[in-house]
């Protein structure tokens, strides 16, 4: 008795002889929608194409400028606070280096305090508030309530009072002190879209089959739930390149011989009225790379949201 099913070779010919493809048919999910409507807005690709140069200058420096900004040799005194011209495009600072240099030296800093204090806080708040999304419970108003205990303290004043016990002004303690404080944002989004995805049909099938509860939060509720945190910690990006260079420019931040945006700014403020080059550059790159960053952050968000589209 010969089958009725046709061999998937055959069924497909069938299909191409009918001007049809199978694998054409199946419904787009998530994210191959997104990247297809970012493809499509002005605002990803201009603030994209922003980020990846100033990402590039991070990386490799040497691209960009043969100047080592940290070598004291390459600062003359004779020539500070010169202006623009062929052999300083930016000018010189207080100190006779030059601030072209110096700013693209200090995207570096500037960039790796934003993302590592953007992953730090995507990481604890996204799994503590899928934990507490998922369990609800004790668990879910336990840590509700450490969150509003953090959202209590002024973001400023924390900071500052993190950076002053640790007497050392790095990256990476500058991150801490960004994470520590923002962490129960990012909890808050996870939270609500956990508790918006545990009550789908799907998880309440997976649940009927037997699936074990980390399979339901890794498996089906984190996949499902996580594009609202992705919008947040892209935001959170700029937000944390901004934050790191008000505190380089309280003079709690980075620490000399480091360089980052903010502490050139603070170095050039004394004397603006004389030479305003070495501020207003690094404090322009500032703002065109916060500005990419929420840009991106919004471009995601209105990709990731069918409603808004």
């Amino acid at each position: 008795m010969r089958s009725s099913v046709a061999p998937p070779k055959a069924r497909r010919a069938r299909h191409a002889r009918r001007g049809r493809n199978p694998r054409a048919a199946r419904p787009a999910g998530l994210w191959h929608d997104a990247w297809h409507d970012l493809r499509r807005r002005p605002l990803f690709a201009v603030s994209a194409v922003l980020i990846g140069v100033i990402l590039l200058a991070a990386a490799v420096p040497g691209l960009f400028t043969s100047v080592d900004p940290y070598d004291a040799a390459g600062c003359v005194l004779g020539d500070a606070r010169q202006g623009p011209s062929a052999a300083h495009w930016f000018g010189t600072d207080n100190q006779g280096c030059d601030t072209y240099a110096r700013v693209v030296h200090g995207a570096r800093n500037s960039l790796l305090v934003g993302l590592s204090s953007a992953v730090a806080t995507a990481l604890a708040g996204g799994l503590l508030g899928l934990l507490a999304g998922f369990r609800g419970g004790w668990p879910d108003a336990l840590l509700s309530r450490v969150a509003e205990v953090f959202f209590a303290v002024p973001s400023v004043l924390g900071a500052l009072l993190i950076l002053s016990i640790f007497r050392t002004g790095t990256v990476w303690t500058v991150m801490l002190a960004l994470a520590v404080l923002s962490w129960p944002m990012t909890f808050r989004v996870m939270r609500a879209a956990v508790i918006t995805a545990r009550n789908q049909d799907y998880v309440v099938a997976a649940r009927g089959l037997g699936a074990s509860p980390g399979r339901l939060m890794f498996r089906h509720i984190l996949p499902n739930s996580i594009a609202p945190l992705i919008v947040v910690a892209t935001i959170n990006l700029g937000v944390f390149i901004a934050a790191e260079a008000g505190l380089s420019f309280l003079g709690l931040g980075i620490q000399s011989p480091e360089i980052s945006w903010g502490m050139m700014i603070a170095d050039a403020r004394a004397r603006f009225h004389e030479a305003p080059w070495p501020l207003l550059f690094p404090a322009g790159f500032l703002s065109v790379t916060v500005l990419a960053f929420i840009m991106l952050g919004d471009a995601v968000r209105d990709a990731l949201d069918p409603k808004l589209r």
